[in-house]
């Protein structure tokens, strides 16, 4: 057994104490599929105007993924507008001291509202208003446009698991490249192999070091969800099955993550999702500042709704811009030059996940 089989086999070991043991520390998963059914739902078309119109669009913006699952933002709905706002009470300064994940995960809740309200007939223009850091999309009446982009929204999640390693056509790549296209944001595709392994020792090198930085893995621990009751119970979170992992209960689920929480294993998992992977999509913003860190964030999220209208899914690979010191080589390495490179995305084909939950939308309002 290799150190990855390992990890996974572990948190199956005290299953063996007897019969009846799983269900008596997760009796949460009934609620559970009940919140997935509930949260990940087509929503209607029809029929909705005034307040319960704009609770709809939140709901849809919520939809949208965020750094450590904290769902890092709030909303301010008006008549004619509705402004996605920063929720600093919920910022991860560990791996993201700049708030950059922050106001890309803005961006992504507002590319989801503005899909969400194209198919309810509304117009609506994003702005991004220095004075309150937040986004304001301003509403009007149009002509009702359900893209595949809006139908894809309850479908779309970030995929922590393998991928089957075939490739794209070039019909889907070009897909890709056109949803993420937008002002101010690159979308550069990687995808022979050569430069994933390059992209892969960025990835180990920068997992290695947050892994030896000791806030990075106290902040990461705060935002995982070991089993079904409390992903319920708090709605925010990386619950582990979404990753692929057993669930366990919370005191043993934090005793085995310090235990195999390591570099070598999370080397050998993220080989084994990076060697998987049809490519990798890295996008870059043209200046590092907030607004163009939200445009980088909308950017994604077309891309990634896109993505699950072909039947592609992608998660992230973060570290070679998460840890700083590492940030300025590996742009080098990819002949960014000077940009900042924002995101980095493994795509490909695979089985769904179990997902990772939103809080309601009552608990994002202003």
């Amino acid at each position: 057994m290799n150190r990855r089989q390992l990890t996974h086999a572990a948190p199956l070991a005290w299953l063996a104490a007897g019969p009846g043991t799983a269900a008596a520390w997760n009796p949460g998963q009934h609620d559970y599929d009940a919140a997935v059914q509930q949260i990940w739902r087509t929503g209607p078309l029809h029929g909705l105007e005034g307040r319960a119109l704009g609770l709809e669009l939140v709901r849809c913006a919520t939809l949208a993924p965020s750094s450590h699952n904290t769902q890092c933002w709030r909303f301010a709905i008006a008549p004619d507008a509705i402004t996605v706002l920063p929720d600093f009470s919920r910022r991860c300064p560990a791996v993201d001291p700049d708030d950059h994940h922050l106001f890309v995960s803005l961006g992504c809740a507002t590319e989801n509202l503005v899909q969400a309200a194209g198919a309810q007939g509304l117009r609506a223009e994003a702005r991004f208003e220095p004075a309150q850091a937040a986004v304001r999309v301003t509403l009007a009446p149009g002509t009702p446009q359900s893209t595949a982009l809006y139908v894809a929204i309850p479908a779309r999640q970030c995929t922590r698991g393998d991928f089957d390693g075939h490739p794209l056509t070039a019909g889907e790549l070009k897909q890709l490249t056109a949803a993420a296209a937008g002002p101010g944001v690159q979308c550069h595709l990687f995808t022979d192999r050569a430069a994933l392994e390059r992209i892969l020792s960025f990835v180990v090198e920068g997992n290695t070091a947050q892994i030896r930085d000791p806030a990075f893995v106290r902040e990461l621990k705060q935002w995982l969800r070991f089993n079904a009751a409390d992903a319920v119970r708090l709605g925010d979170g990386l619950y582990t099955a979404a990753s692929g992992n057993p669930t366990a209960p919370t005191w043993l689920g934090r005793l085995l993550f310090d235990l195999f929480f390591t570099p070598g294993v999370e080397a050998d998992r993220y080989a084994q999702q990076v060697r998987s992977a049809s490519g990798v999509a890295v996008f870059v913003a043209e200046q590092a500042d907030a607004a163009h860190w939200v445009a980088v964030g909308r950017a994604y999220q077309r891309f990634a709704l896109q993505a699950t209208a072909l039947g592609v899914r992608n998660a992230m690979l973060n570290q070679p811009v998460e840890v700083a010191a590492l940030r300025p080589r590996f742009a080098a390495a990819l002949g960014l030059g000077p940009l900042r490179p924002d995101l980095v995305v493994r795509f490909g084909r695979g089985p769904a996940l179990p997902r990772s939950l939103r809080r309601p939308v009552s608990a994002v309002l202003v």
